[in-house]
């Protein structure tokens, strides 16, 4: 194998190692009090957005918070200097997305959804 074919592949695995090293890392980053996505029940004439097909997968803080006890989504804190919410999936994604699909849904400060009939006001607090 020639010098330069040599180097140009070890050039290509670092950049991928690199790479896959920032898709990894920045989730056991976190730093600060942590945000959490809270669930209130609410009654409203006004719209909600139906999240009764969303999945844990896609939205892992509503579901969670929707199905948990005392309403309140695992804690999410952010990393420094701002990276870690360029490669992770946060509660506000979350809301945003929601909010998106029906932004006739959206409050001051959060969402209205509804899951199995149940109407609930969404938001990102931080206690």
């Amino acid at each position: 194998m020639r010098r330069v074919t040599r180097n140009l592949l070890i050039a290509i695995a670092l950049v991928v190692v690199a790479l896959l090293a920032l898709g990894a890392l920045p989730s056991y980053l976190g730093s600060g009090d942590p945000y959490y996505l809270t669930v209130e029940p609410i009654e409203t004439n006004g719209t909600v957005a139906d999240v009764n097909n969303v999945s844990d997968r896609r939205y892992p803080y509503l579901v969670g918070a929707i199905e948990s006890a005392d309403g309140r989504s695992e804690g999410y804190q952010t990393g420094p200097y701002g990276m870690k919410e360029w490669f992770t999936h946060t509660p506000f994604d979350e809301i945003d997305a929601v909010t998106k699909q029906n932004p006739t849904a959206a409050t001051e400060s959060g969402v209205r959804v509804s899951r199995d009939g149940q109407v609930y006001r969404a938001e990102v607090v931080r206690p």
